[in-house]
Formats: C-alpha cells, sequence, structure tokens
C-alpha cells in the first residue's frame, strides 16, 4: 500500500481546497497513472492493446526472450 504524505490547504471556512505533495510522492502518483509515458511508449502500448483484442499471437514476446 502506498503511503502518501500531503498537506492541505483550506479556505477561510475550514473547507480543503488544494493539496500539496512532495514531489517524490507526486512523480509515483504519475507513474502509477502512466502519465510520465511518452509518445513512443503509448503508440506501443495502443498497438499491443490491438494485438490482444485481435489475437495475433504472434506478435506476443515470450517472457524467456526478455
Amino acid at each position: 500500500m502506498i503511503n502518501i504524505h500531503k498537506e492541505y490547504i483550506v479556505d477561510d471556512n475550514g473547507n480543503p481546497t488544494k493539496v500539496i505533495l512532495p514531489l517524490e510522492d507526486f512523480r509515483l502518483i504519475e507513474e502509477m497513472l502512466g502519465f510520465d509515458l511518452d509518445e513512443e511508449a503509448i503508440s506501443d502500448l495502443k498497438a499491443a492493446k490491438n494485438d490482444r483484442e485481435k489475437r495475433q499471437e504472434e506478435a506476443y514476446i515470450d517472457l524467456d526472450d526478455l
């Protein structure tokens, strides 16, 4: 389980309006959500998804080959 250290910024009524995160936690969240991927990686993932949906097994790579 991930532990995110955060600080809340509140308005005059005490309602949270923003959050401050340590940069390390923010980068971890970006990575987990895939926001750190470049266009080539996104294109590769889309192609892999297409291969899976069409069951194009010749496009697969055995784990032993990696």
